[in-house]
């Protein structure tokens, strides 16, 4: 009686974790197939037309058969490397400016204007209100901004900074101004989400350890606000090596300025070649994921992943 009781009483604690696993994976399928409508059905076309091949008979522009054509990749890879190795150094300086800008900017609003609620919200919308306007609309005022007949180009022509007869427009810093600029939220909203949940009395604790500010900084405000760093480079990294508006002539680049991302949309809607434009597409996923991958391991935030 006393054995068949106690197994009556561990039976529910057994049957219990099933219970919630099963509940828990029927709660997990509606965002697993969405996932797998939205992003692994695409992958696989995407991979599938790569490898397709041009239609020898019938001649037709667009026309591409099914097949296995790997060196797709190879002829892409050869053609435009210095344009996917542009598109890295692009990426890489807009980040690297956009985290200068933005870590003073999110250290500001999340601890020093932690005191003044008002203030800090005021200074938040104004990190966030470029959201409300369209990217190519930002995009194309500062076209207008630094064209040849504007402000800053007489400016800089007056001061002799600026020939005669330079321009800014399609030039390579025009674009990484472009990256930065329009990238910004991204980096310093992360910063300042890891800065605003920074216990300050770690601050309080440094200066008490005869810490100057410099030291509690980077012994105590950068590693705990690392988090944020992280995300926020990755934010910025992964869309600015992709991106095409900026670097495009129509907008603040030229046609020595281009990215992956024109290449790809030029291969795509202007010549048909629906096979190097999907190469050059996976190409372009797998080298961001090694630098994004070796950037992890040495920030030591595995958690990320």
């Amino acid at each position: 009686m006393a054995f068949g009781a106690f197994s009556n009483v561990d039976t529910p604690v057994v049957e219990a974790p099933r219970r919630r696993s099963r509940a828990a994976l029927w709660l997990l399928l509606p965002g697993v197939v969405y996932l797998g409508a939205t992003y692994l059905a695409p992958l696989v076309s995407l991979i599938v037309t790569s490898l397709k091949a041009p239609d020898l008979v019938n001649f037709d522009i667009g026309r591409y058969l099914y097949a296995f054509e790997v060196s797709n990749y190879a002829n892409v890879l050869a053609e435009y490397w210095p344009i996917i190795l542009r598109s890295f150094g692009y990426a890489a300086v807009a980040t690297v400016a956009a985290l200068v800008i933005s870590y003073p900017l999110a250290y500001f609003i999340g601890v020093v204007l932690r005191r003044y609620p008002l203030w800090q919200a005021l200074a938040l919308i104004l990190v966030i209100a470029p959201f409300f306007m369209s990217f190519l609309l930002r995009t194309l005022a500062w076209k207008a901004i630094f064209a040849d007949e504007g402000p800053v180009v007489n400016f800089l022509q007056h001061l002799n900074i600026l020939g005669a007869n330079a321009h800014l427009n399609g030039t390579p810093f025009m674009v990484i101004f472009g990256l930065t600029y329009n990238f910004i939220p991204f980096m310093a909203l992360p910063i300042y989400a890891s800065l605003e949940r920074l216990d300050l009395r770690f601050l309080e604790a440094g200066a008490d350890l005869y810490a100057n500010p410099a030291t509690t900084f980077w012994r105590v405000t950068l590693p705990l606000s690392l988090p944020g760093v992280v995300s926020g480079t990755l934010l910025t990294f992964i869309p600015a090596t992709g991106d095409y508006v900026n670097a495009s002539p129509q907008f603040l680049g030229s046609t020595q300025t281009s990215m992956v991302g024109n290449v790809i949309s030029d291969t795509y809607f202007n010549l048909s070649d629906y096979p190097s434009s999907a190469a050059l597409s996976i190409i372009l996923m797998v080298l961001i994921l090694i630098p994004v991958g070796i950037y992890l391991s040495l920030t030591k935030t595995e958690d990320l992943l």
